[in-house]
């Protein structure tokens, strides 16, 4: 089965059951290694082997990582080698392996959640509030919540230059703050775009957030 890019790939994953997967790491729309963030929250992951042009550093990259995958162009004896070792493969790991070849400039188009065994993406553009809840962080946008296992802290070091943090368990999304309020009981609060929910801001970053709020015109 053949998939043309990684949201493609990933919709396969919600019809069929599927053991391994070679990917790309180059693909547009979502490159490989974030489709292979997203593949890694399946219960089971599906092993993953990547196929790249990257030579030099990239390939001690991938080896450090234990993550296997095969140079272009593939020979046959290289690719039968490859299925037989085969490993699953976590955020962990995909997390360095991006620092390690210098994918973290490029942030992940996407987070994602698991539903009744499926893949759900979020679109990053779609966000507005990202809310720490225990270990998970809940996500909001227009009618919607999602809980994520992504850490806010996390999030934030990957998203900062479209999120602001407004208070010790919240990030907001800059293109989408409406206006500052006071609830009844005259704490501040942000009003957002397309949601109902208002979200605290603490004392600590007011000033941020009102200076993010004036340079947004």
């Amino acid at each position: 089965m053949q998939a043309e890019n990684g949201l493609a790939c990933l919709e396969i994953t919600k019809q069929e059951r599927v053991d391994t997967i070679l990917l790309d790491i180059r693909m547009p729309g979502m490159d490989g290694l974030e489709t292979a963030w997203h593949l890694a929250a399946l219960e089971p992951p599906p092993a993953v082997i990547f196929t790249t042009a990257y030579q030099d550093h990239a390939i001690d990259a991938f080896n450090t990582n234990a993550v296997d995958y095969l140079l272009k162009p593939i020979r046959r004896e290289r690719l039968l080698e490859a299925l037989e070792r085969a490993r699953f493969i976590n955020r962990a790991r995909l997390s360095e392996l991006r620092k390690n070849i210098g994918a973290q400039n490029t942030p992940r188009r996407y987070l994602s959640a698991t539903h009744q065994g499926n893949i759900e993406l979020i679109p990053i553009a779609e966000i507005r509030y990202l809310k720490a809840d225990q270990k998970y962080v809940t996500v909001g946008w227009p009618g919607h919540e999602m809980l994520v296992d992504d850490a806010l802290k996390s999030l934030e070091a990957e998203f900062g230059d479209r999120f602001l943090r407004v208070h010790r368990n919240a990030l907001v999304a800059l293109a989408h703050i409406a206006a500052l309020e006071k609830d009844s009981a005259g704490r501040v609060q942000l009003r957002l775009h397309g949601v109902e929910e208002r979200i605290d801001i603490s004392r600590r970053h007011l000033h941020e957030v009102r200076d993010a709020i004036k340079n947004l015109g």
